[in-house]
């Protein structure tokens, strides 16, 4: 008789989902590792510094494409690059467990490439608006924006389910209103700068893009619009 194993959770993540995580991971090991001494000799240092330089997102580096209608590799790379630094190692394990939460139940309603490109839409849409509202603003690093995205694909996906039941749907909106009053609680406790926008935005992308890969996201709201 063979014996009786329970799937491992990680088998639910989505691949490109756990890829993400790991590689939020393992920029954070190489930069821990140059730190202590364990790797790239003494100029490794300075490693997390000159990837923040290169790959995180630039708000200087939008406007100038916008001013002169060129798109540059080197600063659109960054809209893509920029969710895999962060600069303590806490950051990026907070990050990289809430990607691979959110990402776990997400991808249980969603196709798996429909998650990923939740992620990424949502972290890339979300830096082209706060680099468009504030072009002289602090650039931006780590996975929150991306990750906001995915809290949004929660949020939709609750708040479809909400309405299925018949119950107050306002309730799907629960946990980033809990979130926001954190960040708000932190803010005033240890001060805040305008990074928060791109939080929001990328759950707002996340939210509305969801209707697009949900499957039958369209056609609930229009039978629901139909019934009203």
């Amino acid at each position: 008789m063979s014996e009786f194993r329970e799937p491992s959770p990680v088998n639910s993540v989505p691949p490109l989902i756990l890829a993400i995580a790991l590689l939020i991971m393992g920029v954070e090991v190489v930069f821990q590792m140059g730190n202590r001494g364990l790797l790239g000799g003494p100029d490794a240092i300075g490693w997390r510094l000159e990837a923040i330089r290169d790959y995180a997102f630039s708000n200087r580096g939008l406007a100038w494409m916008l001013e002169t209608g060129e798109v540059r590799f080197d600063f659109a790379k960054r809209l893509v690059t920029y969710p895999f630094l962060h600069s303590t190692l806490m950051q990026a394990l907070f990050a990289a467990v809430m990607t691979l939460a959110l990402g776990k139940f997400v991808g249980e309603r969603m196709a798996h490439w429909a998650v990923f490109v939740l992620f990424f839409a949502s972290a890339a849409g979300a830096a082209v608006i706060y680099g468009l509202v504030l072009p002289e603003g602090p650039g931006l690093i780590g996975a929150f924006p991306g990750v906001y995205g995915l809290i949004g694909g929660f949020t939709y996906l609750i708040w479809l389910q909400l309405g299925q039941l018949g119950e107050n749907q306002t309730r799907a909106f629960s946990l980033i209103g809990f979130l926001m009053g954190i960040q708000l609680i932190f803010g005033v406790m240890y001060g805040s700068d305008s990074r928060w926008l791109a939080d929001v935005m990328g759950f707002a992308i996340g939210f509305l893009l969801s209707f697009l890969l949900v499957p039958g996201g369209f056609r609930n709201i229009h039978d629901k619009l139909r019934q009203r």
